[in-house]
């Protein structure tokens, strides 16, 4: 059981644990448990509680009295990893015993997390230790979870997804990849899904920032964090806007608290919760959920108003602001207020600190994102820093929060089903790319697809997959439905609409997990067979490379073996191709051990065929070398100095052009034209073209320092260097490659497909950023909306506003319907008026399974909760603490506990999403395999969260929908 930190009982769970808090094990050892202290404790986790059945409730064994068995004097080596919470990549020191990992230590060296640890980070061990993770693979038969060995289980859940295979098509799989591989399996498991034969893959990213890589990217070119956490010491105005960081990414506050004292920066919080980061902010905005791009075009009425706008930046680096200034001078502060809520003498007033505390960045998370107009909300913040001349300098940028450890790396690797690995795309020219990388024909892997029309047509979103599975298959742009789904990594709780995915999940042939811990796809459903369990390893079992969120790649080293019966995620994706029959063409150029791929061949792959975003520098011995001197690193610009890495920043943060031998240092700020680019520089990315409407798209009088082109230019070709007579500094080798590309058409070849790296190595010693040298861009005229405007919430409280600022027509998008006016046009609102919203604890991670299961986490938040506004509660008759059922607009409920609290505005309610377990008021803990139960259960939020994907991205629509609240 649980103890409360009242001391009053949970209700009893089949391991009979106790867990103490810190202050109750101090009284009872006699000292003050301090953090390093807890540390250390907390490492010992396992070992204590597999002696706690000896203990009553109300003692605790010190914690060196769960050392493991080892001869006296053992050496005790320290490993680095990377943790594998959120995306700000604290280092993780293990102490490992006769391989036993018996302690931890934040890394004090790390350049990014300083010592720090967040909860989550302090308790790491546990997520590989638990006692609640999958030691074997199971299946469901008749209701009943039974022990397979590893051979049964690959041959008999290969069997059935082949007999889909055959009999529906390869498209009838869906392969759900998952944003907690490394960045070697991520790469791997997106080949692999190619050699099946599908684009029907994805991963987290396209629910928590899939609007902000489409929408950043359709401005400057990388749809990326623009800087770094650690460069937020160096902004002068730090402006959130959706981002709870305090509790999201603890760590990163570090930096964003440093930069608020030593400039004196104003720190503006908008959100429309008044959350831990906002207990910080010396200026907080509340406005109504779904309101972003009138809160944003509110405060650029008031620059444009003034002229505070950077005029010379706009003119040198930007296109298309005076079509932004018509949509903007729509929005006065009186309809802005009409809209948002917000005054506009506030948003006067934030204007003006934006404009005179420069340069200043802008902070945004899944509070801007997860919307069905996210795109355009995510383009409004970057014409906001475009209009301040913000962007392409330290102190600056769009600095976007990644969610998990290595969601960034998993986009980058193209675990998405409307991309290869490297953002190519899906047309013939990518996938003859990837092919030479391969070393494999373009027509075997032609041969793998239902057809050259469904290998070049962008997949199903993971989003959507249940759509997949009951969509009539004559609305689907593919032959058949899902009917095999394979969950790698990723917890089902963590989507909207949980109802229909029951219903999916209860039609399918297949249902297979694949995760150290069994996630809530194992009890989410009433299936009694069909259903398999596969237990992969954590990422403290293998290793490899990880990409934090401001682009840095860091190498974790393998801390312990395997634990139990799991394998590492590239081990299992072997096997599965042994017996699909690709292993051969997966690995063509692969050292395998056993069955397990070298992941340093899978890196120097990747390096091979990155060259779009500059992941081809970073060599694992680059990467291991940086963790071994991180103390080498200055804590602000990222930059060494002195030591084997002088000059490089750390983790070589892409884009790191040209091959290793070039030792390009990685780029700490995009689009920065102060530095040369062979030493980070650069400028914004020529993807657009070169003009339209008779307007340069091409930058103005502005280009990197030490460029021999001054001025704008594209894309960086061989026929570019060919004109300037650049040609003749290509080695006999490079042009040997390029030739070897582009036939009879060599000068077609580009920076992006030249795989001798040539083409980077002579554009960058001529001072050109191989990307070209352009204009951002303000108007995306290939996106539903070119200039971003308001459209109200599909399910809106604000009736009267659906007329001026209507969502879209339905249509047809990523081979499924998707509707938009059809839902809008009912109106709802008064049997559902209070809006829903949800967001991220402090103590739990995405669909919390992990976390929940980590009985240092699990004794600080124990109960799932809806906050209400104490004047909506009143009025509804709820006390706190009182039980309520939270409806969804879509009649999905949750039972969950009222917390009153001010923290919400009037008719808003906000949930977490971390809990899993119950469904619908019902204890699902029976459901769970023997012990793998997490310690804490509640009721997933999202069973009350309803329809809604964006535009361009098909991102779900969870801050803003309606529910209604009564006692339960």
């Amino acid at each position: 059981m649980l103890m409360k930190k009242t001391g009053g009982p949970r209700r009893p769970h089949s391991l009979s644990t106790r867990i103490l808090s810190a202050p109750a094990a101090s009284a009872l050892t006699g000292h003050t448990v301090d953090r390093r202290a807890f540390l250390r404790t907390s490492g010992l986790a396992a070992g204590a509680l597999a002696a706690s059945s000896a203990l009553t409730g109300a003692m605790v064994r010190k914690a060196e009295a769960a050392a493991p068995a080892a001869p006296a004097g053992a050496p005790v080596k320290q490993v680095k990893s990377v943790c594998t919470h959120c995306s700000v990549g604290c280092t993780v020191v293990a102490e490992v015993q006769n391989g036993a990992w018996i302690g931890q230590e934040p890394g004090f060296d790390s350049p990014i997390n300083l010592g720090a640890h967040c909860a989550k980070g302090a308790s790491v061990r546990e997520h590989a230790h638990g006692n609640r993770r999958l030691r074997y693979p199971m299946k469901l038969v008749n209701g009943q979870w039974v022990r397979m060995s590893w051979d049964e289980a690959i041959t008999e859940v290969g069997d059935r997804l082949l007999k889909i295979r055959e009999t529906s098509g390869p498209d009838s799989v869906f392969w759900l990849g998952s944003a907690k591989h490394s960045n070697e399996q991520a790469y791997l498991f997106r080949k692999f899904a190619a050699l099946w034969g599908t684009n029907n893959v994805d991963h987290q990213a396209r629910i928590c920032h899939s609007t902000t890589v489409a929408g950043v990217a359709n401005v400057w070119g990388y749809g990326a964090m623009t800087n770094s956490y650690n460069d937020i010491q160096k902004s002068k105005a730090i402006f959130f806007i959706g981002s709870n960081a305090a509790e999201a990414h603890p760590v990163s506050m570090l930096h964003v608290l440093k930069g608020k004292e030593v400039n004196n920066a104003p720190l503006i919080v908008a959100d429309p919760r008044f959350t831990r980061t906002a207990a910080h902010a010396d200026e907080y905005i509340r406005f109504r959920p779904g309101t972003d791009v009138p809160l944003v075009w509110g405060i650029l009425w008031h620059i444009f108003q003034n002229g505070w706008e950077d005029k010379d930046y706009i003119a040198r680096r930007v296109y298309g602001m005076d079509e932004v200034r018509a949509e903007v001078a729509k929005w006065t502060p009186e309809e802005v207020e009409r809209v948002t809520g917000v005054p506009g003498t506030q948003l006067a007033r934030v204007a003006r600190t934006l404009a005179s505390h420069k340069p200043g960045t802008l902070v945004w998370c899944m509070g801007g994102t997860q919307h069905h107009i996210g795109n355009n909300n995510t383009r409004a913040y970057c014409i906001l820093q475009l209009a301040l001349g913000n962007v392409g300098m330290a102190g600056g940028g769009t600095n976007i929060f990644r969610g998990h450890d290595n969601v960034q790396g998993a986009t980058d690797f193209g675990v998405t089903s409307d991309s290869l690995p490297g953002y190519y795309g899906l047309a013939e020219g990518a996938w003859k790319h990837w092919a030479r990388v391969w070393d494999l024909p373009y027509d075997y892997i032609l041969s793998r697809f239902g057809s050259k029309e469904l290998m070049e047509r962008t997949g199903i979103p993971v989003s959507r997959w249940y759509d997949g599975v009951l969509e009539a298959q004559g609305n689907m742009d593919q032959p058949n439905p899902v009917k095999g789904m394979v969950f790698w990594g990723h917890a089902p709780n963590s989507q909207v609409r949980l109802p229909d995915m029951k219903k999916a999940m209860e039609a399918l042939d297949t249902l297979v997990v694949v995760d150290p811990y069994p996630t809530v796809t194992a009890i989410l459903h009433d299936r009694k067979d069909g259903v398999y369990l596969l237990p992969a390893a954590t990422q403290f079992e293998t290793y490899g490379s990880a990409t934090a969120s401001n682009r840095s790649v860091q190498w974790r080293d393998k801390i312990m073996e395997p634990l139990f019966e799991s394998k590492p995620d590239h081990t299992i994706m072997y096997l599965f191709a042994k017996k699909f029959g690709f292993a051969a063409e997966m690995v063509k150029n692969m050292k395998v051990n056993g069955d397990e791929p070298l992941i340093e061949d899978i890196t120097r792959e990747w390096n091979r065929g990155m060259w779009s975003v500059g992941y081809t520098g970073q060599s694992p011995e680059r990467m291991k070398l940086h963790m071994q001197h991180q103390d080498t690193f200055d804590k602000t610009t990222l930059r060494a100095n002195g030591g084997p890495c002088d000059g490089d920043f750390y983790g070589l943060p892409w884009p790191c052009w040209g091959t290793p031998e070039m030792k390009h240092p990685g780029t700490a700020n995009l689009y920065d034209p102060s530095l040369p680019v062979a030493q980070g520089g650069g400028a914004f990315r020529a993807r657009f073209g070169v003009e339209r409407n008779g307007v340069t798209l091409l930058a103005e009088n502005s280009y990197p320092v030490g460029s021999e082109i001054k001025d704008g230019y594209p894309e960086v070709t061989m026929a570019m260097l060919q004109k300037l007579g650049w040609d003749k500094d290509l080695t006999e080798a490079e042009m040997a490659v390029i030739s070897k590309i582009g036939g009879d058409k060599i000068g077609a070849v580009s920076w992006t497909t030249d795989l001798s790296g040539g083409i980077q190595r002579v554009a960058i010693a001529h001072g050109l950023n191989p990307p070209g040298n352009a204009k951002a861009r303000c108007v995306a005229w290939n996106f539903p909306d070119p200039v971003p405007v308001h459209r109200e919430p599909l399910y809106t409280p604000r009736r009267d506003l659906v007329a001026d600022y209507p969502t879209y027509k339905d249509t047809k998008a990523w081979r499924l319907p998707t509707l938009y006016k059809s839902i809008q046009d009912r109106d709802v609102s008064k049997e559902y008026p209070i809006i829903l919203t949800s967001g991220r604890l402090v103590e739990y991670e995405g669909g919390g399974d992990e976390t929940r299961s980590n009985p240092w986490l699990a004794e600080l938040q124990q109960d799932m909760f809806v906050e209400i506004n104490p004047f909506d509660a009143h009025n509804l008759g709820i006390r706190d603490g009182g039980m309520v059922w939270v409806e969804g607009a879509e009649k999905g409920r949750v039972k969950v506990k009222a917390m009153l609290t001010e923290r919400v505005g009037r008719g808003v309610a906000f949930m977490p999403f971390h809990f899993g377990g119950f469904y619908q008021g019902e204890d699902r803990r029976s459901k769970y395999p023997k012990d793998g139960d997490p310690i804490v259960l509640g009721e997933s939020a999202n069973t009350a969260t309803t329809y809604g994907y964006d535009s361009v991205t098909q991102m779900q629509e969870t801050k803003t929908t309606l529910c209604r609240i009564s006692v339960a």
